[in-house]
């Protein structure tokens, strides 16, 4: 009997914009997936060989990464962050848009220019502390899960990194965005070994590929 692969996919941001394109690429989740009251995080698709798991977009790169999962969706900021090297990202899929950015208090400008050494609330340590490196500056990084845009009004760091989609929340708590780190989209990602050995993850890297192209061919299109 053929093993049943594991597809990964984010909550939050992009599941929204991937369920369509995962539909138009042969996975449609089973009913319960959909259901608000259900609290399970593994699902059947119409596939019989495929099965589905919701989980943390960072678990969505260490579950593909380690071989649990043999492909998924996530933002290029969390392919980037962990840069695991069994982890390929074959696909851009065009959705998921947004910004990893700097920001500080609107009333800060001019403050600390010129320091050797910041203390930084983030997610992302790793490309935050390659960031300011890059600019000859010792990043200090304060992990934080959440509520980033708390860490400079009280006094955890004079800088957060973090996602920017349309900067309201950032304006709304007082913050401006200084630079852009990298710029955001969601990638198919699958693992290295189970793509050279399963010639079905080599067939969804053709079918997501095949949907991205359609989509961008319709937008030129249009």
């Amino acid at each position: 009997m053929t093993s049943r692969l594991t597809f990964a996919v984010p909550k939050g941001r992009i599941l929204d914009e991937a369920l369509p394109v995962m539909a138009r690429a042969g996975i449609v989740p089973e009913d319960g997936f959909h259901d608000p009251a259900n609290r399970s995080l593994s699902f059947a698709t119409q596939r019989a060989d495929i099965g589905l798991i919701r989980v943390r977009a960072f678990d969505v790169a260490t579950f593909v990464a380690h071989g649990a999962a043999q492909a998924g969706i996530v933002g290029s900021d969390v392919v980037e962050e962990f840069d695991y090297d069994d982890l390929y990202a074959p696909v851009d899929l065009d959705i998921g848009h947004c910004r990893l950015s700097v920001a500080r208090l609107a009333e800060d400008e001019g403050v600390d220019n010129g320091a050797s050494h910041l203390r930084v609330a983030t997610k992302y340590p790793n490309l935050t502390r390659r960031h300011f490196e890059a600019a000859g500056v010792q990043a200090e990084c304060v992990k934080l899960n959440g509520a980033m845009e708390l860490a400079p009004s009280l006094g955890l760091a004079r800088r957060i990194v973090d996602l920017v989609s349309t900067g309201r929340t950032l304006k709304q708590n007082g913050l401006v965005e200084t630079s852009r780190i990298l710029d955001i989209s969601a990638r198919l990602i699958v693992n290295r070994a189970a793509l050279k050995t399963d010639p079905r993850v080599a067939e969804l890297v053709a079918a997501f590929r095949k949907e991205a192209e359609a989509r961008r061919n319709a937008e030129v299109a249009a």
